[in-house]
């Protein structure tokens, strides 16, 4: 971890009799996002006011009620005291309540992550909880109780150490089920050529280093370009995704042009799979090569407003 990094809060992991005193990091950098500012075209900045919707008069902060509408137009009022009291304390203890297979939680539930290394005295049972989760291939679930909210957490153990990661409750996870999605015959010849392509292009492991944001190096890049006073002239990039989004092409063809080779005669619905894939010889598994074109160097980094 760089030293840097300064820790959120102290906390302690709880299961059966063993505490675990850890310390809370981000596991993200903040500020990473290119934020413009709203201003009049004389370039003063705006400021965001509330108008009373019925007298369209400003109304101060101080002058603000919270109100949840049960009905059209009809709002129950909550005095700030009155919500105070509704907020759940937050507590300093991530209690574990089990410990589940790691693949029987999917990603989607996945919602912020933190990190979590040992506060003091809490090497020995951090150590124990991590490599115990490694072994056996599980993770802890947890409650939490953070900033006046209460959360589903799980814990797992990666080869470093461990990450809390709040999940998402069921009611804010939306299924694949509910879009209604076409069922489509696929055919063994179309399978085993998707497979070759799979091959193709397999890697071994996930590289983060190998992506790079680079619809914010093009951001940047206009920004220094609108600082030198050069026109900056808008991307076609838009303009090419359309006119190519409404082809129709061939399933087969396409396949065989992405891995490079192959006859270029389309394959019937009775067609032999053998006859059709033995025309490609397998590609070698080998590791994807950079999916990134490097990006021009940028000129010296400069501070600029993130309001």
């Amino acid at each position: 971890m760089p030293t840097s990094a300064r820790s959120i809060a102290s906390l302690s992991l709880s299961f059966g009799l063993v505490n675990v005193p850890v310390k809370l990091y981000s596991a993200t950098e903040p500020g990473s996002d290119i934020r413009f500012n709203l201003l009049d075209k004389d370039g003063s900045r705006l400021k965001q006011q509330y108008v009373n919707e019925r007298t369209q008069q400003v109304v101060e902060r101080k002058d603000m009620v919270k109100g949840y509408e049960v009905e059209d137009n009809l709002f129950v009022l909550f005095q700030p005291e009155e919500l105070k009291a509704l907020e759940e304390g937050s507590s300093h203890v991530i209690q574990i309540v089990s410990f589940v297979p790691l693949a029987s939680i999917d990603p989607l539930y996945y919602d912020k992550s933190y990190l979590l290394a040992p506060d003091r005295r809490g090497e020995k049972p951090y150590a124990l909880l991590a490599q115990a989760l490694r072994q056996s291939g599980r993770c802890a679930l947890a409650k939490w109780a953070w900033k006046a909210k209460q959360y589903v957490a799980q814990v797992r153990a990666n080869d470093n150490g461990l990450i809390l990661q709040q999940l998402r409750y069921a009611e804010e996870v939306r299924s694949l089920n509910d879009l209604d999605i076409p069922k489509a015959e696929v055919s063994r010849p179309e399978l085993q050529l998707a497979l070759q392509l799979v091959e193709q292009i397999a890697a071994d492991e996930f590289d983060p280093t190998e992506f790079h944001d680079e619809e914010k190096a093009r951001v940047l890049a206009a920004i220094d370009e609108k600082v030198k006073g050069k026109q900056i002239v808008a991307s076609s990039h838009d303009e090419e995704v359309a006119a190519t989004s409404g082809q129709v092409i061939d399933l087969m063809e396409a396949l065989r042009a992405s891995l490079g080779g192959g006859a270029k005669k389309s394959v019937g619905k009775d067609s032999k799979p053998a006859s059709n894939v033995s025309q490609l010889k397998p590609a070698p598994a080998r590791k994807a090569a950079k999916r990134v074109a490097a990006e021009p160097e940028a000129t010296p980094a400069r501070k600029r407003a993130t309001k």
